[in-house]
């Protein structure tokens, strides 16, 4: 894959392609946009990758709910035979909140996932998932950092890079989460997309993303109480009603530059490459 650009020792090497693959963190909740849309970390990193790569190309594969075995059977192939210069692989956090959960099968198909995909690609980049700090994090902390340990065993066996974010303290704060306190605000998207940046070799345009933010007085007693109120009644119960019932928020659905009707994956491009932009305003190039 040519590009114009040149590198030195010294600068990161001009990557042209980037494609994501994953669940609800790399398809952008909460990072809402006015249309109802989602954003996020790999929109904001395809983004600052695009204003430096003329012909730069992106593809988010990303669903919402999906756990590994899914990411394997729906993504890993489609992304693996794309050719990009870089591919992002974030899954199996979703495994580890299940009540039952196999982890020896999930450490086994993220292996799966990382020799298929670290061959296709000049750069595989993996990440230990952010960790909203409470309760139900404490309840899990053992299944996530058994999958982070086989995360950075995979990564030394296979060249790829790992975004330590589990262990920022910015992200565990709880102001750095939405409301259904499982997905991202844009800060924290925005602190994801720098931390990728950086690893990717990219100079810092914020060298602090992980430096936790200011105190700032807890709120009301009265107030947390609403808050936890909300919270399980819009979040936690349709949740565990899905448990129950074997269905997920991501059914139906296929990520956002996947053409299901095609069921082929599509790149996106911007329409200026002096000024790329949000990749909404982007170019979808075929199928």
């Amino acid at each position: 894959m040519q590009t114009n650009a040149t590198h030195t020792p010294d600068t990161p090497p001009p990557y042209s392609s980037l494609v994501a693959v994953g669940d609800s963190f790399t398809e952008g909740m909460s990072d809402r946009l006015p249309d109802g849309s989602y954003r996020g970390w790999a929109d904001l990193l395809a983004s600052r990758m695009a204003a430096r790569s003329p012909g730069f190309r992106y593809a988010n594969l990303a669903v919402r709910g999906k756990l590994i075995g899914q990411i394997v059977d729906e993504q890993v192939d489609v992304a693996a035979a794309m050719g990009a210069d870089v591919i992002t692989l974030v899954g199996g956090l979703n495994d580890t909140l299940r009540p039952k959960c196999d982890m020896g099968r999930v450490r086994g198909l993220l292996e799966e996932a990382v020799e298929s995909l670290a061959p296709a690609c000049k750069q595989l980049v993996l990440m230990r998932s952010p960790g909203r700090q409470g309760p139900v994090l404490e309840r899990f902390r053992p299944r996530m950092e058994e999958l982070f340990a086989c995360v950075d065993e995979l990564a030394a066996r296979h060249g790829a890079l790992v975004v330590d974010l589990y262990g920022a303290p910015s992200l565990s704060d709880p102001r750095m989460w939405d409301v259904d306190r499982l997905h991202l605000t844009a800060e924290g998207h925005r602190r994801v997309a720098e931390a990728v940046w950086q690893a990717l070799g990219h100079p810092a345009e914020d060298a602090e993303w992980h430096t936790p933010m200011a105190a700032s007085p807890p709120p009301a007693w009265v107030a947390r109480q609403m808050a936890h109120a909300r919270f399980a009644r819009q979040y936690l119960l349709p949740w565990i009603g899905r448990r129950l019932t074997g269905r997920s928020s991501g059914d139906g659905r296929a990520g956002a530059h996947f053409s299901a009707e095609l069921g082929k994956a599509f790149w996106v491009t911007p329409a200026d490459h002096t000024n790329p932009g949000p990749v909404t305003d982007w170019r979808r190039m075929g199928p």
